[in-house]
């Protein structure tokens, strides 16, 4: 059983990591690519914009955190 809690705990922490609403990002934009494929739709365009945005949105916030004063 230990070594089934360290398989997943090493599954989490590489795939979300220090994030997780990145993943989460990734995982809708995946589903959002697949879904605009299944229906014919050209869909190469949504991961690299979605990779952008979430890159952004991740740096806006670390950026965001470092400027808010340590708790006291």
């Amino acid at each position: 059983m230990r070594a089934l809690r360290g398989f997943f705990a090493f599954w989490y922490d590489f795939i979300v990591g220090d994030d997780a609403t990145i993943a989460i990002g990734v995982v809708i934009a995946l589903a959002l690519t697949a879904l605009l494929a299944h229906h014919h739709t050209t869909a190469w365009w949504l991961l690299p914009v979605a990779a952008l945005v979430l890159l952004l949105s991740s740096i806006a916030r670390a950026a965001r955190a470092e400027r808010k004063p340590p708790p006291r």
